[in-house]
């Protein structure tokens, strides 16, 4: 299938490792000139340099914390300038802390507000003004499964993952007109660095092992396995495709079945 997507411009958030790189990669493998960003740099010049070597395609990276002001701004303001636009955003970040509600202070809900909301809104803010002006983009916001079935031990998850999509469902309705379609992918379990801390929290808390941790999860899933990173990447191109071009609004689970829920 031709996702259309050759001569595309990609921005991809946290893209140094596990679900951003992997969505990176899929994007150039499909024709796309992507721009990478993340905090460090040695681990964010590597996956350039290799996306780039497996692919053909044109990669450039800017180092940055996205959770930080006008660092948003000015990724975007570069992937602009090397690239000339930008029409697919991908707004990925890392994850907050675990624990219950008592171990989180104000300190760590600003810290979670910053990364989760504050981040892809700055983002949005940057880019969206040019795909109006050209009258087509593509929004994709990597949330999580906590926003159809909140995952224990995640409150600051659940709660800010939640506002963003709260986010992305209205902004899907105001932009639609434009030819912008805007939509949320919720990865599941996914075998990533993230889940390995997770597993390691978790397992702390219960007095377990971290292959316990990964077998109690595996054991909610109804495929019985993690996910792999490939799989979460493959629904994130074809999202940001010509083919999609009629959904939008919509938040999609990439979770082997986990969530419960009838939508």
């Amino acid at each position: 299938m031709d996702l259309g997507l050759a001569g595309r411009v990609a921005l991809v958030g946290a893209s140094s490792r596990g679900l951003g790189r992997a969505v990176a990669a899929e994007l150039a493998v499909e024709g796309a000139a992507v721009v990478l960003c993340a905090r460090g740099a040695e681990a964010l010049e590597r996956a350039r340099a290799e996306i780039a070597a497996r692919t053909g395609a044109p990669v450039h990276a800017v180092v940055a914390d996205l959770s930080r002001g006008e660092e948003a701004r000015r990724v975007v303001a570069e992937a602009i300038a090397t690239f000339g636009r930008v029409d697919i955003l991908v707004t990925n970040t890392g994850g907050p802390p675990s624990g219950p509600f008592e171990s989180h202070d104000a300190a760590a809900w600003q810290a979670a507000y910053d990364l989760l909301l504050r981040a892809p809104l700055g983002l949005v803010r940057a880019a969206l003004p040019g795909m109006r002006e050209r009258r087509w983009g593509r929004i994709i916001t990597v949330t999580s499964i906590a926003v159809k079935q909140p995952v224990g031990g995640l409150i600051l998850s659940n709660s800010l993952r939640a506002a963003v999509t709260g986010l992305a469902r209205t902004l899907a309705n105001e932009t639609a007109p434009d030819g912008i379609t805007v939509n949320n992918v919720l990865p599941g379990y996914t075998r990533t660095d993230r889940v390995v801390e997770l597993a390691r929290a978790t397992a702390a808390r219960a007095g377990s092992t971290e292959t316990d941790a990964v077998a109690a999860w595996e054991r909610e899933i109804p495929m019985g396995r993690l996910g792999e990173v490939a799989e979460f990447a493959a629904l994130v191109a074809f999202l940001a495709s010509e083919r999609a071009s009629y959904i939008t609004g919509q938040s999609i689970a990439v979770d082997g079945g986990w969530v419960r829920s009838l939508l």
